[in-house]
């Protein structure tokens, strides 16, 4: 299983990296199987998927895990995990940070909001104390150990306090232990250019959302103004929801899915989901009939 060491290792490559968000094992095996080297789940997504509920905090820690360690162990790449608050306070966040290493993730997105938190491009957010955070990040670095996991420390101060707030608040996680900075929520490309600006040489991740607050912009264009990771956290969620819709209503319609073009057949869903390879295990380990009963 993929360690936070392999983590690490394709984060000190040049160039920008393009995370693909992915909700529950298919959606991640999808992106493995298509060569991308990173997964990454979200709070908005596993919220969605396993609840059907917004990103408002309803998800405990132990249904996040058990979704996120499902995912992790189903694929064979690293995943980055959001882990929202951590769950409470720094021993909260040791237990969950822990239990998420022995889980096999390789990163973890910890953020600084009140619990209950929200998505961070809805209205309505609250921070912490920096202080509090920073010894949350501490308490991070500790609960890893030699792991690797790598520790992607996020403020969702900009909304409620500022940009300057958000900017002191990264470089105080940032020198608290947490190896990239993320800054959630830039509303222009001026933010995300003055975010870049001061942090020169610390690894920055954007989150890039179809409709959301911050300028939805290529990898390319983020590795220009000086980004190190961008995620599409629901660009899977969204395209899966219109396609169920879509079959779905037809289904609906006209009591039949014949003619949907948009159905992968039942010999290419095997071969997603492996069955040729269980096929011969079921096959190796099954008892060979008796020529005598």
């Amino acid at each position: 299983m993929p360690s936070g060491h392999e983590l690490r290792k394709i984060l000190d490559r040049s160039g920008i990296l393009v995370l693909p968000g992915v909700y529950d094992c298919l959606s991640a095996k999808l992106a493995e199987q298509l060569g991308f080297e990173i997964v990454f789940t979200s709070g908005f997504g596993i919220s969605a998927s396993t609840l059907g509920r917004p990103d408002y905090g309803f998800l405990t820690a132990t249904e996040m895990l058990y979704s996120v360690g499902r995912i992790a162990q189903s694929i064979n790449i690293p995943l980055v995990a959001d882990i929202d608050t951590g769950y409470g306070n720094p021993l909260n966040v040791i237990r969950t940070v822990t239990d998420a290493v022995n889980l096999g993730v390789a990163g973890v997105i910890l953020e600084d909001q009140e619990w209950p938190k929200k998505c961070g491009h809805y209205q309505g957010k609250r921070v912490i104390p920096m202080a509090e955070q920073v010894e949350k990040i501490r308490a991070a670095v500790h609960a890893r150990a030699d792991s690797g996991l790598v520790i992607i420390g996020r403020t969702d101060a900009l909304a409620p306090l500022g940009l300057a707030e958000a900017i002191r608040r990264g470089r105080a996680y940032y020198e608290a232990g947490a190896d990239v900075v993320f800054i959630e929520a830039p509303q222009s490309v001026e933010d995300l250019k003055a975010i870049a600006s001061a942090f020169p040489d610390v690894p920055l991740f954007a989150n890039a959302i179809e409709g959301g607050k911050t300028p939805f912009l290529t990898g390319s264009q983020l590795q220009e103004l000086g980004f190190k990771i961008v995620v599409f956290p629901l660009s899977g969620l969204f395209a899966a929801t219109h396609a169920i819709t879509a079959c779905l209503r037809q289904l609906k319609e006209q009591g039949t899915t014949t003619g949907f073009s948009n159905l992968v057949s039942f010999p290419e869903f095997e071969q997603i989901i492996e069955v040729p390879k269980y096929r011969q295990l079921e096959q190796e380990y099954s008892i060979s009939p008796s020529p005598n009963p």
